[in-house]
């Protein structure tokens, strides 16, 4: 399977509102089965300088591109945080596990390490999203601690689990 990374477009937000709403990709996010197109479109318009995003992008054989992973980096607005940033990213779930989640790190670290010069890079993930973790640490993340019951999915609480990467070089 071909596909590309490219920074997000305005009109893109049908097709990140089709990623946020799946079934095996919205359970793992903070996004609803109800989320309208209008609330992607307003994220995407939003971007200001300290916000990269990227999308995957998938040929399909009518030609039309679909969007099959989307991730984002945000630095942190307060002076005091401005050499941090977190990320989010998500990958639509009949192409997880073949590369797409690894293309769209490497495309998040690559602007936090050599454009952006951060020092640090964080994350939340769910605690019982074992592939995320794992791409995450493959990615020198490291976990640095437990957040109970922080968010509610399909009517239960569930934990998070938060992690970091330190670029050391700086």
């Amino acid at each position: 399977m071909e596909f590309y990374i490219r920074p997000i477009c305005i009109g893109d937000g049908k097709g990140v509102n089709e990623l946020r709403r799946m079934p095996g990709v919205f359970e793992n996010i903070l996004g609803i089965p109800s989320e309208r197109i209008k609330r992607n479109e307003d994220f995407i318009v939003s971007l200001d300088n300290d916000a990269h995003q990227f999308v995957a992008v998938a040929k399909e054989d009518s030609g039309e591109e679909k969007i099959i992973g989307t991730a984002g980096l945000n630095i942190f607005p307060n002076s005091r945080l401005r050499h941090s940033a977190s990320i989010g990213i998500m990958v639509h779930k009949d192409f997880q596990n073949m590369g797409v989640g690894t293309r769209l790190m490497e495309a998040i670290i690559d602007i936090a390490d050599n454009w952006l010069m951060l020092v640090r890079v964080e994350l939340a993930v769910f605690a019982d999203n074992e592939k995320a973790i794992n791409l995450y640490k493959k990615f020198n993340f490291e976990i640095e601690g437990l957040k109970k019951k922080a968010a509610i999915r399909n009517g239960e609480y569930v934990d998070e689990i938060m992690m970091g990467r330190l670029n050391t070089s700086r």
